[in-house]
């Protein structure tokens, strides 16, 4: 006779005097918690990959150069270009490489800046490649 074959096979309590508490209530009381909150963004953004700045040499930056030279003269029909650069990361050291495609509007020399018609506005120091239809014939 084990100790507790006396209570084993009674009814299940149900009070009289509180209401009967449903299952989603029973359930949430048992429901894990989050004792360090922020734990898991934290988490999340020390694993998120970023990409280095690459560095581009002297022939490159020469060919960038004449590039945006030739489509500063060619500004009045606003070329469609492609135009591939860095975009550094708010939050850690790195960033990502944007693709951005559009219809030039100027280019901003004393802020240094490409300005797309649809009001984008990329940093000439982050760019790494423009490429268009005017420039295929000649790089």
């Amino acid at each position: 006779m084990d100790k507790y074959d006396h209570i084993i096979n009674l009814p299940h309590h149900v009070s009289s005097k509180r209401p009967q508490m449903s299952m989603m209530d029973r359930a949430a009381q048992f429901s894990p918690f989050a004792a360090l909150t922020g734990y898991d963004a934290a988490i999340q953004e020390t694993g998120r990959l970023t990409d280095e700045k690459i560095e581009l040499g002297e022939e490159e930056k020469a060919v960038l150069d004449r590039k945006q030279h030739y489509l500063c003269d060619m500004i009045s029909i606003q070329p469609e270009i492609t135009v591939t650069y860095f975009k550094p990361d708010v939050r850690k050291s790195g960033g990502t490489y944007v693709t951005a495609i559009g219809n030039l509007k100027r280019i901003d020399e004393i802020e240094r800046m490409l300005i797309l018609t649809d009001g984008c506005k990329i940093p000439l120091d982050d760019v790494v490649d423009i490429e268009s239809n005017l420039l295929r014939d000649m790089f």
